[in-house]
Parts: structure tokens; C-alpha cells; sequence
């Protein structure tokens, strides 16, 4: 268990340590909801608020259009506990191989082997034979983190997530979503989808498997020096940290056949898509709930787009559809197809508009939202009322296009 928003630690960069309310009801719900979807994620298990305390942070003022918050505001603290089986990051890994590689005292080395052993007793026992020398076992954790990680990496553009700052401090060595600072979740479809604006490029929504490969190459370095006697066991993990983009890549084709219905990847039908919904400003979510009814024309899609399409526009869109119809067909029982799709395109999605009234009631101590939030997001797949249909299952409205705090923010704290 680990507190967040519990006051100064060592780590706090000099800080004091607090959260608001606003940050710590999105993390509460946002871990409840990737668990409820079966992302691997940390857990939340209490939020707790303060009746008296209070701190200032930089916000954005109602409507605000600014990239930047432009107005100072007075949030209740907060102090959230959530819960995983260790908290073990890339980054503290790379700091024991740091002092490892800067020979800063006589016990590194020993104590990089202490962390790593550790981390394999409280995150992969289940996996890794405790019987083999240690060094196999660094090479059999060096498999199972790049497995997990390029599975979780590829779940998170199954649903839409990005991870805003996706470094090796926010990548957990358990391979699981750790730390929701600047996260977002995609509403209309965009590769290059950000919402943290200290983000950059780099960190995008389809820009995290790069990501992912960066941390893992700093989980390989890290992890090294514990090797550099056993040959083979180095050449071994040298195979695994170059074999990576390939797993990644793997896995990210895997994900876009099963969420297409599909036995197979196909790379043109998936490229031409792309460029379909990116053209036509599709709402991610609702449009591949919609592809799970397996229509055959493109009119009943179209209560995900955001835009009208022209003439030429739907008759790309039908004829990729039919190319897709084509394939599915040939992939078995239509209905038991449509099933399979709604078991990995959720209908339920992470709205900040929707988000957003509910922390700010709970400012003001009305907890009645994040109540029906978590509610509606613990059952993401499941076809729910007619009330929380029309509610939560429709597009984003105008209104809330590039609002500060809603479309992009600068810090979620």
C-alpha cells in the first residue's frame, strides 16, 4: 500500500507532499476503471479528504482556452491509498546500476543484485524458478517485463490511453499502469493525442510503444552489470533488448485483429482505417462499439463521427467496410464475432467533461458523481440503462474542444 498526497517525504523534491481532491478523484477512478477494463493497473483502496486543509495551485479559470493554467485556486487535500504488489520502478533500478557504473562505494554492485532479487520475490515468484542460478533468473525476468510490457503497452491503445509522461520513473518493472499523473484517455481518434502539454511528441497516444522501448533499454543497462561474468547469460539478454520493437510490434497487431474481429492482422485494411478515422474525426470508443454489431454500411457508424463526411468520403468508408465484412465473414458465426468484439471494445469510456462536475462536487462535498462514475465505469462492456446510455455513451460536445483542464492540462496535480 502507498499513500499519495501524504505529506513531505525524502522524495518530494521539496515539495509539501499534498494532493487535491481533483487529482486524487481521477486516480481513484481512472485505476478502478483500467482494472474494471483488465488493463494491468495499481488499485485504489481509500480516498480521504480534508475538512480543514487547503492548498493553492495553478488551474484554469471556467472556459479557459490557455495552454497554460492562468488563475490560482483553493483545493480540499486529499491523501489517496492505492495498492499493488510492490511499487518498483525502471527509474529506481536505474539509479542502484547508476552507482553500479559510477563505482560511487564498494556495496553497488551488491546492492543492484539486492533490488533486482527483490523485485523478482515480489513481482515475478510465480514465474521464475527460484532454483535456477541467478543469473538465468535475470534473464528469465528480462522476458517476462519486455512480455508484459509490450502487452500492456499494446492494451493501452486498445482503449484509448495515454500515459502523458511515460518515462522510466512512471514505468513500473511489475508491468502494470503505475503513477496517473498526466494521463488522458483518446476521444476523437488522433496518433498524435497528448493531453499533458509539458508532454511533447514523444509521449503521444501512439508514440508509447517507442516509449516503452526507451524504459525497457534502461531496464536492460540496469540490469547488465549483474552479468557481465556469465557470457552467455549476457548474450542472452542482448537478444531479448534487441528483439524488442518485434515483440512490441507483435503485440500491437494482435491487439488490432482482435478488436477488428479478426483471426489475422492485415496491414493495408488496418492502414487504410487509420486514415479513415483520423479524415473523418471518429470518436475512438464509440466507433469500434458500433464496428461490434458488425454493420454492413457505413450509415450505422456514423453516430460516432464528429463532422459530416462527403459523398466521396462514405463511399471510401463503404468500401473498406465491405472489405472488413469480407474477412469477418470468413472468421466464423457473425453473432458469436460481435460478442467477442464487445468483450474488447468497451462501451463505457474515461470522458474528462464528464470527469470533471464530478471532483468539482466533491469540492463542495457532494460525492453523489464520483459515486455514479465509478459505478458505470466498473462495467465498461456491459450494456447498462437507457438513462446511462444516453448520459455517457455520446460525443464530446462543442463546448468542451480545447478547454483548459478538460481537452489538456499542464499538471493533473
Amino acid at each position: 500500500m502507498q499513500l499519495k498526497g501524504g505529506g513531505t517525504t525524502p522524495y518530494c523534491r521539496g515539495a509539501d507532499g499534498r494532493a487535491v481532491l481533483r487529482s486524487s478523484v481521477r486516480e481513484f477512478l481512472a485505476q478502478e476503471y483500467m482494472h474494471a477494463l483488465g488493463v494491468p493497473t495499481t488499485r485504489s483502496l481509500t480516498l480521504f479528504v480534508s475538512k480543514s486543509e487547503s492548498v493553492t495551485r495553478p488551474w484554469y479559470s471556467k472556459d479557459s482556452h490557455s495552454t497554460d493554467p492562468d488563475i490560482m485556486v483553493d483545493n480540499p487535500v486529499a491523501i489517496s491509498t492505492r495498492v499493488a504488489p510492490s511499487f518498483l520502478r525502471v527509474g529506481q533500478l536505474e539509479l542502484f546500476a547508476r552507482r553500479v557504473r559510477g563505482n560511487a562505494h564498494q556495496k553497488a554492485l551488491k546492492e543492484l543484485r539486492m533490488i533486482v532479487s527483490h523485485l523478482i520475490d515480489r513481482e515475478y515468484q510465480n514465474d521464475i524458478n527460484q532454483d535456477l542460478v541467478f543469473a538465468d533468473q535475470v534473464v528469465e525476468l528480462a522476458k517476462l517485463f519486455r512480455q508484459r510490457l509490450t502487452s500492456l503497452v499494446a492494451n493501452w491503445q486498445r482503449i484509448g490511453y495515454c500515459q502523458g509522461n511515460y518515462n522510466s520513473d512512471n514505468c513500473a518493472t511489475g508491468g502494470f499502469t503505475l503513477d496517473y499523473g498526466p494521463f488522458g484517455f483518446c476521444e476523437i481518434f488522433d496518433p498524435g493525442f497528448q493531453p499533458w502539454t509539458g508532454g511533447g511528441e514523444h509521449f503521444s497516444f501512439f508514440n508509447q510503444p517507442t516509449a516503452a522501448e526507451a524504459n525497457y533499454h534502461m531496464f536492460w543497462t540496469a540490469v547488465r552489470p549483474l552479468l557481465e561474468k556469465d557470457t552467455e547469460a549476457l548474450e542472452q539478454l542482448d537478444q531479448i533488448r534487441h528483439g524488442f520493437a518485434e515483440a512490441m510490434q507483435k503485440q500491437i497487431q494482435i491487439m488490432w485483429a482482435t478488436k477488428l474481429g479478426l483471426t489475422d492482422y492485415h496491414p493495408k485494411l488496418v492502414q487504410v482505417l487509420m486514415h479513415l478515422l483520423t479524415k473523418s474525426e471518429v470518436d475512438y470508443t464509440i466507433f469500434f462499439r458500433e464496428l461490434s454489431l458488425v454493420p454492413e454500411n457505413v450509415s450505422a457508424l456514423k453516430k460516432s463521427f464528429y463532422r459530416k463526411t462527403s459523398q466521396q468520403l462514405d463511399e471510401e468508408w463503404q468500401s473498406w467496410l465491405k472489405s472488413w465484412h469480407d474477412l469477418v465473414i470468413k472468421g466464423g458465426n457473425l453473432a458469436e464475432i460481435s460478442a467477442k468484439m464487445k468483450q474488447i471494445n468497451p462501451k463505457y469510456a474515461w470522458r474528462e467533461w464528464l470527469i470533471v462536475p464530478a471532483y468539482q462536487k466533491a469540492m463542495q462535498g457532494d460525492y453523489t458523481l464520483v459515486r455514479e462514475l465509478q459505478e458505470v465505469l466498473s462495467f465498461p462492456y456491459d450494456e447498462q440503462s437507457q438513462r446511462v446510455e444516453d448520459k455517457y455513451y455520446r460525443l464530446k460536445p462543442e463546448a468542451f474542444f480545447n478547454v483548459g483542464g478538460v481537452s489538456h492540462y499542464s499538471c493533473s496535480s
